[in-house]
């Protein structure tokens, strides 16, 4: 599995181009529930461009891209414990799955 964060909106991606193994789904809305945030199907014109759908392509395994914090980039520090105590969760489910 692989998990790459970015910075803006609160939203988690998992897929690309339908490539997504079939567990993919199912993990995300798991980390939905932790985080609260939104899942999300990637644009097409800003897929092809990430660390998830190379990994998701080239392995077959889950990927996601988990969108933190909301504001304009970047992203105020103030925002980082919220973000961490958001994601802290998905961090250790993603380690474990």
């Amino acid at each position: 599995m692989a998990i790459a964060f970015h910075t803006q909106g609160e939203f988690i991606f998992w897929q690309f181009l339908d490539l997504a193994p079939p567990e993919s789904l199912p993990i995300a809305k798991r980390f939905a529930s932790i985080n609260g945030y939104s899942i999300a199907e990637t644009a097409e014109y800003s897929s092809y461009a990430g660390y998830k759908d190379w990994f998701i392509q080239d392995f077959n395994k889950p990927g996601y891209t988990i969108e933190v914090g909301k504001g304009v980039n970047p992203i105020p520090i103030d925002q980082l414990n919220k973000i961490y105590k958001q994601n802290e969760g998905v961090m250790l489910l993603g380690a474990v799955i």
